[in-house]
């Protein structure tokens, strides 16, 4: 067990001595007005809002909040206590609302006037993006054509970045690596295409969890095809049948991203379940536990790579993934034919400086803004709250 001393030897113990209290938690939506055809098209103008206000006249402002049912069962958890206290808070039960404990990080960052990830050692200034692109229409994506998938990949290239992420969920799976042969054609070598089969959520389209010789199938096709990796092929508490496929293909085989909180991760390890670990950036229990994770990863010398967002959600991500120095952060979901910066791009109403993040060249900068980042407008805030 990872002693609890690794995480207390930070910048931020002489900052916690304060005990800075949290006085308020509210959460509520906020919709930053659009046309209907742009929101048809998917930019993403709807948010849940979380906000903790502290005695010492700080808020801390995240927008990847849980449903406002959950206030009670929050201030009940966080009213008149530490803000720092983050540790017992997570013992507490504060996992279950990442997007929670972003707008304490958010807080607490403002007040030691620091970006969170310098707060817990940055390891990185700049990160490499890959977009996630989900099509409208069927889940499966099985309507959407191999040359749609390859135009949306050469649109995201010549963006400058470096790689895209689509489902591996089509009825017969040796279609998504004809699909990936038709991706890699039209991009060249130099561009990741990643595949994701989601573990479970595939049998909310009438398919089954894929056998391991399925699994095994589909990865070769996959590796042979110039597929970068293979995310979450089997079910998720099955630790053993990813390890067995990791063993036998030379493309990575990942997951992570269903498990909250360290447990399922320490028995990823114990058994080699993947290649690279992805926490959830909040389904995982928030930004101290996806540090936690790639502590533990690092001593088994495996990457850890976030699980992503997207638009105002994405900033708690980034935090965790500059702290940890990943190579790679998810920008999800993109709705075709949009770059990532038109989908997010009404959350810059709410924002002062009207840049989210600095993207150059498809990697997305460290902001040096206090907290997780964002530059918020309380004022409009409260002009877009519903």
């Amino acid at each position: 067990m990872l002693s609890r001393r690794l995480f207390l030897t930070t910048p931020l113990a002489a900052l916690a001595a304060a005990k800075v209290k949290i006085t308020a938690v509210d959460i509520y939506p906020i919709r930053i007005p659009v046309t209907k055809d742009e929101a048809a098209a998917g930019l993403m103008h709807a948010f849940q809002v979380v906000e903790v206000t502290t005695d010492a006249g700080v808020k801390g402002y995240s927008f990847a909040g849980p449903a406002a049912s959950e206030l009670p069962a929050i201030r009940q958890l966080l009213a008149g206590a530490d803000l720092f206290a983050i540790e017992q808070h997570l013992d507490n039960g504060l996992a279950k609302w990442g997007g929670v404990e972003h707008a304490m990080w958010d807080a607490m960052g403002r007040i030691a006037k620091q970006p969170v990830h310098r707060l817990l050692g940055s390891g990185g200034q700049k990160v490499k993006a890959y977009v996630t692109c989900v099509w409208p229409g069927k889940a499966d994506q099985q309507h959407i054509t191999y040359q749609a998938q390859a135009e949306q990949a050469v649109r995201l290239q010549k963006a400058g970045y470096k790689g895209m992420k689509i489902r591996a969920w089509r009825p017969n799976p040796l279609d998504d690596a004809d699909a990936c042969a038709e991706i890699r054609a039209a991009t060249g070598p130099d561009f990741a295409i990643m595949f994701d089969r989601t573990a479970h959520l595939p049998q909310s389209v009438g398919q089954p969890v894929w056998s391991f010789e399925t699994g095994l199938k589909t990865a070769r096709a996959l590796e042979k095809a110039g597929a970068y990796w293979l995310e979450e092929p089997f079910a998720r508490d099955d630790y053993d049948s990813p390890a067995r496929l990791a063993a036998m293909v030379d493309i990575p085989i990942t997951g992570g991203e269903g498990y909250v909180g360290t447990s399922a991760f320490q028995q990823c390890l114990l058994h080699r379940t993947y290649d690279i670990l992805q926490p959830e950036g909040r389904g995982s229990g928030g930004i101290f536990t996806c540090r936690k994770v790639a502590f533990m990863a690092d001593a088994y010398h495996l990457p850890c790579i976030l699980h992503g967002t997207m638009a105002l959600m994405l900033a708690g991500w980034l935090q965790a993934t500059f702290a940890i120095g990943a190579e790679w952060q998810e920008v999800a979901l993109v709705t075709p034919p949009l770059l990532p910066q038109q989908q997010w791009a009404p959350g810059a109403k709410v924002l002062h400086n009207k840049e989210m993040y600095k993207v150059v060249n498809g990697e997305i900068i460290a902001s040096d803004l206090p907290g997780i980042g964002l530059d918020v407008i309380p004022e409009a805030l409260a002009e877009y709250r519903r």
